[in-house]
């Protein structure tokens, strides 16, 4: 029978009832009058015990399913419905959902393990639970509550089809996002980040991001790019950047050399290696390149409202996101770095000016950037 009881500082009842998989738990009744908090309890308590004889059935008839035909029950384990989900659900909806989707579930199942064949009846939220504190620990919150949301939309399907009572996936909390975290300091992208971005981006946008890794340069000056700037001969990438004017000599590594394989050929050697982003303003190509993020649930999607000033009003600025088009200049230089590759020769490649540059070396080899530029995974052909 459920119990209830009083937490100081608070008016209400607290109901303490035992939930489908054997935990007692205390939920807050909102209630100050006994009477309707031990209602409202007992309600809690039989609802749980509800869906736990519930949860018994659907095992029984999967167990039974399986003696009978020796085989499981179709779509009654968490990998053959979460496949069967995808399949069926790819014709509704767009291709970057579906990837997005596709992702999470991949995520998850890996993470699962053996788990991944149990009977979908056996799936709890604290699965879903140690899932979302596993990725807390190596990417962002906001990508993360991307993940639970997707989870909780595809195991609502299993609640819908009649596999499940209840869907587990919905008591997961999200993680709370602090939109002040590291006052708006970029960080680098992950290779699953980058592997999701590459397989929906266009073939420009998605050239645009090869050579924003590779050569570890500022949108203004990849979307600048003419064939003038490829020595062939060299194998080098030779540019004065917009923002400090510095003369940088870049070799081209493996990848990125089969990327520019692949680009139309121009007899213009002023001809923009990226035609259409170099006749748009720096702003809008960021833009598309945020709209692209929000479209595999990286970033929050961008709002097309506009917010009129009034008068002795102070306006707030929206946070500013923490991965974006320069977060690739991050992630080029985490990698390198994750590789052993000497800062001095990281910073060079960058472009940033460093002491470890300035105090020992004069000039930094070819050869040394390009083994360095080799270190980094082959993107070119996701």
């Amino acid at each position: 029978m459920a119990s209830l009881r009083k937490k100081p500082r608070s008016s209400f009842w607290f109901a303490c009832f035992t939930l489908p998989d054997g935990r007692r738990v205390q939920r807050s009744t909102k209630e100050t009058k006994r009477n309707e908090a031990q209602r409202k309890a007992d309600e809690w308590e039989q609802l749980s015990k509800s869906r736990a004889r519930a949860r018994q059935s659907q095992r029984v008839i999967a167990d039974i399913y399986k003696a009978a035909h020796a085989e499981s029950l179709p779509d009654a384990t968490v990998r053959d419905f979460v496949q069967g989900w995808l399949k069926r659900r790819k014709n509704e909806v767009s291709e970057a959902t579906i990837y997005a989707y596709s992702n999470t579930a991949r995520l998850f199942l890996e993470f699962l393990e053996g788990n991944a064949d149990i009977p979908l009846a056996e799936l709890e939220t604290k699965h879903f639970v140690d899932f979302r504190n596993q990725q807390a620990e190596r990417i962002a919150a906001t990508t993360v509550n991307h993940y639970v949301k997707h989870l909780r939309i595809i195991f609502e399907g299993a609640r819908k089809d009649g596999f499940l009572a209840e869907n587990p996936a919905k008591d997961c909390p999200r993680l709370k996002v602090n939109n002040n975290s590291g006052s708006g300091k970029r960080r680098p992208f992950t290779v699953d980040e980058l592997r999701q971005i590459l397989a929906i981006a266009g073939d420009e946008m998605r050239s645009l991001i090869l050579f924003g890794l590779y050569t570890g340069q500022r949108l203004a000056d990849v979307k600048s790019l003419t064939w003038a700037n490829i020595d062939v001969a060299a194998q080098e990438i030779q540019l004065s950047t917009s923002k400090t004017g510095r003369v940088m000599r870049i070799p081209i590594c493996k990848p990125l050399h089969d990327h520019i394989a692949t680009l139309p050929s121009s007899d213009d050697p002023n001809g923009y290696l990226h035609p259409n982003a170099a006749e748009k303003a720096g702003q809008t190509i960021s833009n598309r390149f945020t709209d692209l993020l929000a479209s595999v649930g990286l970033v929050p999607k961008r709002s097309h409202k506009k917010v009129e000033k009034k008068d002795g009003d102070e306006t707030k600025k929206r946070a500013p996101s923490q991965i974006s088009f320069h977060s690739l200049r991050h992630t080029a230089t985490s990698l390198m770095k994750n590789a052993g590759i000497s800062p001095a020769i990281v910073q060079d490649i960058i472009g940033h000016e460093s002491k470890a540059v300035s105090a020992s070396y004069t000039h930094i080899e070819s050869d040394s950037k390009r083994k360095a530029l080799e270190s980094l995974p082959d993107f070119s052909k996701t």
